[in-house]
């Protein structure tokens, strides 16, 4: 049997085929939000490469890796095909949102929270789940487009960001001021 290429050429005019069928352009609303959606899949996953496989941060990372194969789902599919989509598997869910939730306040509880702005860079693990959080931020402004409410894309997104600035903080270890240099 011959083995399938991982090319196809469909999307040489610049369109992509979406989950349940229908092309776009790929530069319109859903490439557009689930591209940055992967992008930020693909910085977690160099997040889990410094981390080591076994800790607690990398089984908190895949799960929510996991998570976003089911929101790339959702941005992967028209308007008029997301009846078909599958609560929990294809669709986010606002109980995904609120687990994101309960992360956030858990996380809370192992660092006390910076009183100034932070500077990004105390340690590579925290550099680049900032790099994750802002990337989040821009899937969330282009799901505003992709997938409106009663979408929970968007809500999805946000709290990514924030659970991204909460892991990070973490990561740190502790949280150091901001200072000037004319301080």
């Amino acid at each position: 049997m011959a083995r399938q290429k991982i090319y196809t050429r469909a999307g040489d005019d610049g369109t992509t085929g979406l989950l349940f069928g229908g092309r776009v352009n790929k530069d319109s609303a859903l490439p557009r939000a689930y591209g940055a959606v992967d992008e930020a899949q693909a910085i977690l996953g160099l997040v889990r490469a410094e981390a080591g496989k076994g800790t607690e941060l990398d089984d908190l990372l895949v799960h929510i890796m996991r998570d976003l194969w089911v929101l790339m789902a959702e941005l992967a599919t028209l308007p008029e095909n997301r009846g078909k989509l599958v609560d929990g598997k294809s669709r986010v869910t606002a109980e995904m949102v609120t687990k994101l939730e309960k992360l956030i306040d858990s996380l809370d509880e192992k660092f006390d929270p910076p009183s100034e702005f932070v500077v990004p860079g105390q340690n590579k693990i925290s550099a680049l789940l900032d790099v994750g959080r802002t990337v989040a931020r821009r899937a969330e402004r282009h799901s505003l487009a992709a997938a409106p409410a009663p979408s929970q894309a968007c809500p999805y997104l946000n709290r990514l960001s924030d659970l991204l600035w909460t892991i990070a903080r973490w990561q740190e270890g502790e949280s150091l001021p901001v200072k000037s240099v004319d301080q």
